[in-house]
């Protein structure tokens, strides 16, 4: 019942009633973020035997978040209340002492005695033959996951389409940085030509060991391997978002690998030329891109 392949928000909300020969159903499901699947199921008293159907067919229908699911079965029955016999006789014999004691001629009042807390009590209703047992309970709950699932599908399209804003905003930033990365080695390389010249003059000058520090520099503050990997990883995260299904960790784990390459692209850029303000500036904007990526896919199953 999983059907189609769109990626699933990891928060919803559903209800669903029943009623069948005397016996009413109420089904609460709350589904919230979480890492793995968290269930908390909460039965009437009797219903534990089918505590074990109820998390195989929770578990068929939903892989990752919080799940708290809440049954009440109620009956309109005169059978749905018991008298506490042993309780109700304790608090007659505790009257009938108190009439002895202060010699009271008023009979106990029977109505207020049965309002006394835990004399009357109600019976929850037990999934017997008549209801067709686990049968009932599983189309009862599958009808619910169904429209669960409806809710969480919706929120996962609306979660999509901001992430699918971001990424594009990520392949612009990639490719602003790549052109300034492109400029930034033969700007160094003027500036440090210009900076030995000032400082050794035109004698002592080597052109030969200008272009091999110009190099060695350049290697050390190139950030196209960086950049390479960024726009690769922001090409696969499309990807995966795509292909849909269950897609929440493995974007997660794509997020903290583009993390990296932000981190290591800004460690990468010094200096307060304009290039390198502007390079920081792109990479602190890729920086945020990530975390709201981040924050979205926290929401996606």
């Amino acid at each position: 019942m999983r059907g189609g392949n769109d990626p699933r928000s990891m928060t919803g909300f559903a209800e669903a009633r029943a009623e069948r020969e005397g016996l009413a159903l109420w089904l609460s499901l709350r589904c919230v973020n979480h890492r793995f699947l968290d269930l908390h199921i909460h039965l009437p008293e009797g219903w534990e035997g089918q505590e074990l159907l109820v998390r195989r067919i929770v578990r068929e229908q939903i892989r990752r978040g919080r799940v708290d699911l809440k049954l009440n079965a109620t009956t309109s029955a005169q059978s749905a209340i018991e008298l506490n016999h042993e309780l109700a006789g304790t608090y007659l014999k505790m009257l009938e002492n108190l009439r002895a004691e202060f010699k009271i001629q008023t009979e106990p009042d029977l109505v207020q005695l049965l309002r006394l807390p835990g004399v009357v009590n109600p019976v929850a209703p037990s999934p017997g033959p008549e209801y067709d047992g686990e049968q009932w309970v599983e189309q009862f709950l599958e009808g619910a996951l169904e429209r669960l699932n409806r809710m969480r599908v919706a929120e996962g399209r609306v979660l999509s389409d901001n992430l699918r804003l971001h990424l594009q905003r990520m392949m612009e930033l990639t490719e602003n940085a790549e052109r300034l990365a492109g400029q930034a080695t033969p700007l160094f390389a003027q500036r440090l030509e210009s900076r030995l010249k000032e400082l050794l003059g035109s004698e002592g000058f080597d052109s030969t060991r200008l272009a091999q520090e110009a190099a060695l520099a350049a290697v050390r503050t190139d950030a196209t391997e960086e950049l390479t990997r960024l726009r690769s990883h922001t090409k696969q995260f499309a990807a995966i978002l795509e292909g849909g299904g269950e897609v929440g960790k493995k974007l997660d784990f794509l997020l903290q690998e583009m993390n990296r390459e932000a981190n290591t692209l800004l460690s990468k850029i010094s200096g307060a030329e304009t290039e390198n303000l502007e390079m920081t500036r792109v990479g602190l904007e890729v920086k945020s891109e990530i975390e709201k990526l981040r924050e979205q896919v926290q929401n996606l199953e």
